[in-house]
Protein backbone atom coordinates (compact mmCIF):
# COMPACT_ATOMS: atom_id res chain seq x y z
CA UNK A 1 0.00 0.00 0.00
CA UNK A 2 1.33 3.52 -0.74
CA UNK A 3 2.61 5.42 2.27
CA UNK A 4 0.73 8.55 3.42
CA UNK A 5 3.58 10.67 2.08
CA UNK A 6 3.36 8.99 -1.34
CA UNK A 7 -0.37 9.59 -1.47
CA UNK A 8 -0.02 13.28 -0.59
CA UNK A 9 2.68 13.70 -3.24
CA UNK A 10 0.36 12.17 -5.86
CA UNK A 11 -2.60 14.51 -5.21
CA UNK A 12 -3.80 16.40 -8.26
CA UNK A 13 -6.78 18.74 -8.75
CA UNK A 14 -9.53 16.72 -10.36
CA UNK A 15 -7.54 13.49 -9.94
CA UNK A 16 -8.93 10.03 -9.39
CA UNK A 17 -9.78 8.10 -6.25
CA UNK A 18 -8.14 4.83 -5.19
CA UNK A 19 -9.48 2.40 -2.65
CA UNK A 20 -11.62 -0.73 -2.58
CA UNK A 21 -15.01 -1.59 -4.07
CA UNK A 22 -17.49 -3.58 -2.00
CA UNK A 23 -18.45 -6.93 -3.53
CA UNK A 24 -21.92 -6.59 -5.13
CA UNK A 25 -23.35 -9.76 -3.55
CA UNK A 26 -22.12 -8.75 -0.12
CA UNK A 27 -23.50 -5.23 -0.66
CA UNK A 28 -26.98 -6.70 -1.13
CA UNK A 29 -26.60 -8.86 1.97
CA UNK A 30 -25.40 -5.93 4.09
CA UNK A 31 -28.18 -3.64 2.86
CA UNK A 32 -30.63 -6.24 4.17
CA UNK A 33 -28.80 -6.46 7.47
CA UNK A 34 -28.39 -2.67 7.86
CA UNK A 35 -31.37 -0.99 6.19
CA UNK A 36 -30.33 2.48 4.97
CA UNK A 37 -31.65 5.38 7.01
CA UNK A 38 -31.90 7.72 4.00
CA UNK A 39 -33.21 7.45 0.44
CA UNK A 40 -29.95 7.91 -1.50
CA UNK A 41 -28.23 4.55 -1.02
CA UNK A 42 -24.48 4.63 -1.72
CA UNK A 43 -22.95 1.50 -0.06
CA UNK A 44 -20.29 1.19 -2.74
CA UNK A 45 -16.64 1.63 -1.74
CA UNK A 46 -13.95 2.49 0.81
CA UNK A 47 -11.67 5.39 -0.14
CA UNK A 48 -7.94 5.18 0.49
CA UNK A 49 -7.04 8.50 -1.17
CA UNK A 50 -8.82 11.07 -3.33
CA UNK A 51 -7.52 13.47 -5.96
CA UNK A 52 -4.50 11.33 -6.82
CA UNK A 53 -2.87 11.02 -10.21
CA UNK A 54 -4.14 8.44 -12.66
CA UNK A 55 -0.93 6.41 -12.28
CA UNK A 56 -1.19 6.06 -8.50
CA UNK A 57 -0.96 2.32 -7.79
CA UNK A 58 -4.03 0.55 -6.50
CA UNK A 59 -3.87 -0.51 -2.86
CA UNK A 60 -3.09 -4.07 -1.90
CA UNK A 61 -5.79 -6.48 -0.87
CA UNK A 62 -6.01 -6.41 2.90
CA UNK A 63 -8.22 -7.94 5.55
CA UNK A 64 -11.24 -5.69 6.00
CA UNK A 65 -14.08 -5.63 8.51
CA UNK A 66 -17.14 -3.51 9.15
CA UNK A 67 -16.68 -2.48 12.78
CA UNK A 68 -19.11 0.37 13.43
CA UNK A 69 -21.85 2.71 12.28
CA UNK A 70 -22.55 6.41 12.46
CA UNK A 71 -25.62 8.50 11.59
CA UNK A 72 -25.59 12.25 12.11
CA UNK A 73 -29.42 12.29 12.21
CA UNK A 74 -29.39 14.94 9.46
CA UNK A 75 -28.86 12.83 6.36
CA UNK A 76 -25.43 11.16 6.52
CA UNK A 77 -25.00 7.51 7.47
CA UNK A 78 -21.76 5.49 7.21
CA UNK A 79 -20.34 2.10 8.10
CA UNK A 80 -16.91 2.28 9.78
CA UNK A 81 -14.34 -0.09 8.28
CA UNK A 82 -11.05 -1.48 9.60
CA UNK A 83 -8.44 -2.23 6.92
CA UNK A 84 -5.60 -4.41 8.13
CA UNK A 85 -6.85 -3.93 11.68
CA UNK A 86 -7.00 -0.12 11.68
CA UNK A 87 -9.81 2.37 11.10
CA UNK A 88 -7.28 5.19 10.60
CA UNK A 89 -6.89 6.21 6.96
CA UNK A 90 -3.34 7.27 5.96
CA UNK A 91 -3.20 11.04 5.73
CA UNK A 92 -6.10 11.42 8.17
CA UNK A 93 -9.69 10.38 8.52
CA UNK A 94 -11.48 7.12 9.15
CA UNK A 95 -11.98 4.27 6.71
CA UNK A 96 -15.70 3.98 5.96
CA UNK A 97 -18.41 3.16 3.47
CA UNK A 98 -20.89 5.99 2.98
CA UNK A 99 -24.07 4.02 3.48
CA UNK A 100 -26.91 6.40 2.73
CA UNK A 101 -27.58 10.09 2.26
CA UNK A 102 -30.55 12.38 2.69
CA UNK A 103 -31.59 15.07 0.21
CA UNK A 104 -28.84 17.55 -0.61
CA UNK A 105 -26.16 15.61 1.26
CA UNK A 106 -22.91 14.45 -0.37
CA UNK A 107 -20.80 11.35 0.27
CA UNK A 108 -17.74 13.39 1.25
CA UNK A 109 -19.73 14.68 4.25
CA UNK A 110 -19.22 11.25 5.85
CA UNK A 111 -15.69 12.42 6.68
CA UNK A 112 -17.04 15.38 8.70
CA UNK A 113 -19.63 13.21 10.43
CA UNK A 114 -16.93 10.73 11.47
CA UNK A 115 -14.60 13.53 12.63
CA UNK A 116 -17.40 14.90 14.83
CA UNK A 117 -18.10 11.36 16.12
CA UNK A 118 -18.61 9.29 18.04
CA UNK A 119 -19.35 6.20 15.98
CA UNK A 120 -20.99 3.17 17.53
CA UNK A 121 -19.17 -0.19 17.38
CA UNK A 122 -21.01 -3.18 15.93
CA UNK A 123 -21.68 -6.07 18.31
CA UNK A 124 -19.43 -8.26 16.13
CA UNK A 125 -17.12 -7.22 13.28
CA UNK A 126 -18.21 -8.40 9.82
CA UNK A 127 -15.57 -9.58 7.33
CA UNK A 128 -15.82 -7.60 4.08
CA UNK A 129 -15.03 -8.66 0.53
CA UNK A 130 -13.25 -5.63 -0.97
CA UNK A 131 -11.49 -5.38 -4.33
CA UNK A 132 -8.76 -2.81 -5.04
CA UNK A 133 -10.15 -0.22 -7.48
CA UNK A 134 -9.88 3.21 -9.07
CA UNK A 135 -13.07 5.29 -9.35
Amino acid sequence: MPTPEELVAQRRPGGTVVGWKLDRAQRSELLGRFPPAYGNIVADHVTLAAKVSADTPLPDRAPAEAVGRIDDGKGVEAIVVAIGGSTDRPGGGTYHITWSLGPGRRARESNDTLAAGPWQPLAQPIALALEPARF
